[in-house]
């Protein structure tokens, strides 16, 4: 717009100076007096027209200006606030990345201590396996023993009793 303005100003004083110059060469060639006021009156009122318009565009141009410093100053802003937006997105990826690549080394750590453990509750097994064919054959073991031990003792009784009878006969 300024430039457009400044275009149209210099086309309007070309114009002015081409009809001052024409003014001129009239009265040069004796223009009559009324003619030449006729004239003088257009000029001052092209003049007017010229002032008005250069001070009209000055001020289009002042608040072209003003409106092109507050349009950059909000571009600025909002681009200020995009680079922090930007850089606050930018930290929270960082720290998900970092919370996500700690879980995953506690992921791995938990399912190489279950592999762990499956392996131990397998001996653990094995063991329980162990023990149950040792109590098994301790419980066979100590029922073989009662029985024996009954054995004995009912013999042992037998043999009281054949004592208790053998023993008084032997007196008499």
């Amino acid at each position: 717009q300024l430039l457009e303005a400044r275009a149209s100003l210099s086309l309007a004083q070309a114009q002015h100076a081409l009809q001052l110059q024409q003014a001129k060469a009239q009265i040069n060639n004796m223009v009559p007096k009324k003619q030449f006021e006729q004239l003088q009156n257009t000029l001052r009122e092209e003049q007017c027209k010229t002032q008005q318009l250069q001070e009209s565009l000055q001020l289009q141009a002042e608040q072209t200006c003003r409106q092109l410093v507050r349009i950059q100053e909000e571009h600025e802003q909002l681009l200020q606030a995009a680079v922090e937006q930007a850089e606050g997105l930018e930290q929270s990826l960082r720290n998900a990345e970092a919370v996500l690549a700690e879980r995953a080394a506690q992921l791995r750590d938990a399912q190489a201590q279950l592999s762990r453990n499956k392996l131990l509750i397998e001996e653990l097994r094995g063991e329980n396996r162990r023990f149950a064919m040792a109590l098994q054959a301790a419980e066979l073991k100590q029922k073989s023993t009662e029985e024996k031990n009954q054995l004995l003792e009912e013999q042992a009784s037998a043999l009281k009793q054949l004592i208790g009878k053998i023993t008084p006969a032997s007196l008499s």
